[in-house]
């Protein structure tokens, strides 16, 4: 996200200057206008509902995943990403209703104090799904050693280690993304509005029209400066350091997960033919270490297939020139706003589909009041279980 919602903040003087007779798209042909054109009146109400669910969605998973019961270093880390994410949501939440759903003149939506909250939500909406990225690469990286090494798992993923890989990517990703501070800033112009505070568009002399400053979110002069530099450095750390080696690694780990299962597929069926109460209570671990690998695995290939595009996207800007970036970068940013909108709200579901603990979990949270809850297993005299019911 973070780049492109800064693109579509730009797609109003965009559309304006195509309007006033722009040559044709040179990279981009007519079907990702029409592909811009036709998905941005939906934008606004399907961001609003995405985010709204996204929201409840990560609260719930805040909740969950911070019960005593759900205590573990993975657990943790996806504490980390669902705090991430809700704060990208909500911060959206103010911003598809001032971009695409309330109706007000162009004098009341473009004053600079609605400008300087779009660029603070450029901003931070690329620091927080900076977190969220380095949070999944850790994820994939702490359950690719939990299941190739797991004899080293308790000491180099500890909970104390986990912690500060957290807390380290809160502090850093916010420095990663300086550049990003000073690509853009907001730039004032002057346009003709009528009586309503639209702009105008009549040639009509008759109808009275005034002068109005405007005030939109764009590219900074500073950026533009030395032959484009910090133009290429923000593009540069956007599309390769923060989106392109997160995926490639993201990739490579998740083959190496997909053979570690394989592998205890193999281990398993041989522990079949055996019949030891020991060979049983193996079995049945590996196989809740696979549901957990199989839903991260889940998380990381959705990571992937909304991350990897934007990152190809920004790196074209660099090597190619500006006319791709406002010819074909903008005209998608709504729709990848949305994929990584989608991508933030849908871990919810993932847990609840894939892990029986977090199901579990779930239910005794929010449980109603009158229903009884299983409290205690113990052994009877007699050596059988039995169990303990209570009112909650």
């Amino acid at each position: 996200m973070s780049l492109m919602s800064a693109a579509s903040n730009m797609s109003n003087a965009t559309s304006a200057a195509a309007a006033d007779g722009v040559t044709a798209a040179l990279y981009c042909g007519e079907r990702w206008q029409a592909l811009h054109d036709g998905y941005r009146p939906w934008h606004g109400c399907t961001a609003l509902l995405v985010c709204l669910f996204g929201s409840v969605a990560n609260t719930l998973n805040i909740a969950v995943l911070t019960r005593r019961e759900m205590y573990s270093p993975t657990n943790a880390i996806l504490t980390g990403l669902a705090i991430a994410d809700l704060l990208v949501m909500l911060e959206y939440i103010p911003f598809t209703l001032h971009m695409y759903i309330l109706t007000r003149p162009a004098e009341v939506r473009f004053t600079y104090g609605w400008a300087a909250f779009v660029l603070f939500h450029s901003n931070f909406t690329q620091v927080g799904h900076s977190i969220s990225i380095w949070l999944t690469v850790t994820l994939a990286v702490w359950r690719y050693i939990a299941v190739a090494h797991p004899q080293h798992n308790r000491e180099w993923c500890s909970m104390q280690r986990t912690i500060c890989v957290i807390l380290t990517g809160y502090l850093v990703c916010p420095l990663i993304c300086i550049p990003v501070y000073f690509s853009f800033d907001i730039r004032p112009e002057v346009s003709l509005v009528d009586e309503s505070g639209e702009f105008s568009k009549s040639n009509d002399s008759s109808i009275p029209v005034h002068n109005a400053t405007l005030f939109y979110v764009s590219l900074s002069e500073l950026s533009q400066a030395n032959n484009n530099l910090l133009y290429d450095i923000n593009f540069w750390i956007y599309s390769v350091v923060i989106k392109i080696i997160p995926c490639i690694a993201l990739t490579i780990l998740s083959l190496r997960l997909v053979c570690a299962l394989m592998d205890a597929k193999k281990r398993r069926q041989k522990l079949t033919s055996g019949s030891s109460r020991k060979s049983v209570k193996n079995l049945d671990k590996e196989r809740q270490t696979d549901r957990t690998t199989r839903m991260l695995l889940a998380v990381l290939l959705l990571f992937l297939i909304t991350e990897f595009p934007q990152g190809i996207l920004g790196l074209l800007s660099v090597v190619l020139n500006k006319k791709f970036f406002n010819e074909c970068y903008i005209s998608l940013g709504e729709v990848m706003d949305i994929l990584a909108l989608f991508n933030s709200a849908i871990n919810f579901i993932l847990y609840c589909a894939m892990s029986r603990q977090f199901r579990t979990t779930f239910s005794i949270l929010f449980r109603p009041s009158w229903m009884p809850v299983p409290q205690v297993e113990a052994n009877g005299h007699n050596g059988h279980t039995t169990t303990q019911v209570t009112q909650v």
